[in-house]
């Protein structure tokens, strides 16, 4: 009798064994530090590409809004000064500006933004020093610059702005998701990090742009990226 208790309790030992050893608990590290955003040409040069076809607005335009509606981008062209964008009143199909030459761009509006550090205001608004505001973001493919000379608000903070409508053409773009990449002609745009990342990433010349600051990435000497600004309050 001894023997057949001993027996059974073995084969419960050879049961229950398994069932112990192959239960794990997982504790949390806490010395572990989660990854931070990748910088932004690395961003640009890494996530995948989506498909255009489903941001085109016509005439080879790429135009997006990110999930939050805080930035709004067009990949996109200009002939001079004159933009290409579907969602503002532009002068660049006019006949006199045909013989201008066609550059790709990438453009973005914002919502809420910071003001332009003063060794990136790169126009002296026609002389006035005066009217040269945030909100609007430019990449060629040699620069990458921040701000602009006009009077009153982006169609951004038009729109999408603690006094915005909440309608109009940019309320009817698609949303370009946490992390996803556009491409057009050579340049990019990604929504990632709370904001927008856009580059010629084989000439290392890009920004990113977010309601709470900026950045300028430059290939020629001397030029540093702006750190973080306040928001601007509606001009």
């Amino acid at each position: 009798m001894e023997a057949m208790r001993r027996t059974i309790w073995g084969m419960l030992a050879v049961l229950f064994l398994p069932a112990v050893t192959a239960c794990t608990v997982a504790v949390e590290d806490p010395d572990y530090v989660p990854p931070g955003p990748l910088p932004p040409m690395e961003q640009l040069e890494q996530a995948p590409l989506s498909d255009p076809q489903d941001f085109s607005s016509g005439e080879d335009v790429l135009s997006f809004i990110t999930q939050d509606r805080t930035v709004a981008c067009s990949l996109t062209a200009a002939r001079g000064a004159h933009l290409n964008l579907p969602y503002r009143q532009n002068s660049f199909s006019d006949a006199e500006n045909n013989k201008l030459a066609t550059v790709p761009v990438a453009h973005c509006e914002l919502a809420e933004y910071p003001k332009p550090v003063a060794g990136d205001i790169t126009d002296d608004c026609a002389g006035t020093g005066l009217g040269y505001l945030g909100g609007a973001a430019l990449l060629t493919p040699d620069i990458a610059k921040y701000g602009e000379c006009r009077s009153g608000v982006t169609q951004m903070e038009a729109t999408y702005g603690p006094n915005g409508s909440k309608t109009g053409p940019l309320a009817e773009l698609p949303v370009l998701a946490e992390g996803q990449n556009l491409e057009r002609n050579g340049l990019r745009c990604s929504a990632y990090n709370g904001g927008v990342a856009c580059g010629n990433v084989s000439a290392g010349i890009g920004f990113f742009v977010s309601g709470q600051r900026y950045e300028l990435i430059s290939a020629r000497p001397g030029s540093s990226p702006a750190g973080p600004s306040e928001p601007s309050k509606t001009p």
